[in-house]
């Protein structure tokens, strides 16, 4: 008996704490994917797009909603370096780390990056201006090193140019 109670509270979709905004942004993404679990990252993204983040406290209502655990949901999530479970800075600087632009300087303009914004790769600014993301590779390895802020790829990048773009992005900010 107590087991039959334990499965029914599971099959109860479990009350979002996320504020109701949010909450029906992920119902309406949920429902956009027909509930289909084999669709979870897609959703991810989605949700992602649409509030700037995966909120942890999305987690449950995701699982609720597409069949899985807490532990499925959470585990694609940490897998995929793309999704964000926190709010990205006003701009987003994607730096490649991959062997091309590393033999062409990477390590060194990544060094100077994160000393000139003022945080570590996966950070956000303390201003919050510029979160700082590692990117394995922007397609652009014919022109290495790269980076792409805001979804702008930028090639044959030196300590010069990345100055002139951080300081462009947090004027903009």
């Amino acid at each position: 008996m107590i087991r039959d109670r334990t499965l029914s509270k599971r099959r109860q979709p479990e009350r979002p704490s996320l504020p109701a905004d949010q909450a029906s942004i992920v119902s309406a993404v949920l429902a956009a994917n027909q509930l289909d679990p084999t669709r979870l990252l897609v959703v991810l993204q989605q949700v992602q797009h649409e509030l700037g983040f995966v909120p942890n406290d999305a987690v449950g209502q995701i699982a609720v909603g597409l069949g899985l655990s807490r532990a499925e949901v959470h585990g694609v999530i940490s897998f995929y370096h793309d999704i964000r479970t926190e709010p990205a800075g006003r701009h987003v600087l994607k730096v490649c780390q991959a062997e091309s632009c590393q033999a062409t300087g990477g390590r060194a303009l990544t060094q100077h990056i994160q000393d000139v914004v003022g945080c570590e790769l996966g950070d956000t600014s303390a201003d919050g201006a510029i979160t700082l993301e590692a990117v394995y590779c922007l397609g652009l390895c014919a022109a290495s090193p790269a980076v792409m802020i805001d979804e702008r790829p930028i090639a044959r990048v030196t300590v010069a140019r990345i100055d002139r773009v951080v300081e462009s992005a947090r004027s903009a900010s």
